[in-house]
């Protein structure tokens, strides 16, 4: 709910109808009352992701977003994500040492000592992209 309150100055039903919405979809509406102390590394890594698209933005710049997570919380936040730029078309800038996760993204841009390395679009993310190959 902070960065409405930041934005509006004041609570409201539709801030908390938000803020509801927003953790259901990375399942912690059960502790919508929990303060951060209280919560796992992982659940506060999900509130993250749910403070990020609070107020829809148009980018979300994720450093290592599904680190702190279980296999199948991180695959429900990664799809999340998916859902949320196939839907509203904000797009998720990841920074990831995880291949595995890199590989399920749209496009890979590796970075390397500072400089772009390498940059591409896996085939298993876009099939339709297969027979180009990496781009240069």
């Amino acid at each position: 709910m902070m960065p409405m309150l930041v934005d509006r100055g004041f609570p409201s039903a539709e801030i908390e109808q938000r803020a509801s919405s927003l953790l259901a979809q990375v399942e912690l509406e059960k502790f919508a009352d929990n303060l951060a102390t209280n919560m796992s590394g992982g659940q506060q890594q999900r509130v993250a992701v749910a403070r990020a698209l609070a107020m829809n933005p148009d980018l979300v710049p994720a450093d290592e977003p599904t680190g702190n997570l279980d296999t199948k919380a991180a695959d429900s936040v990664f799809e999340l994500m998916r859902e949320v730029n196939r839907v509203s078309g904000t797009s998720f800038l990841l920074m990831t040492h995880n291949l595995e996760l890199a590989r399920r993204c749209e496009r890979i841009i590796e970075v390397v000592d500072g400089r772009i390395r390498t940059w591409f679009r896996p085939a298993a993310a876009v099939p339709a992209l297969a027979a180009e190959g990496p781009a240069r």
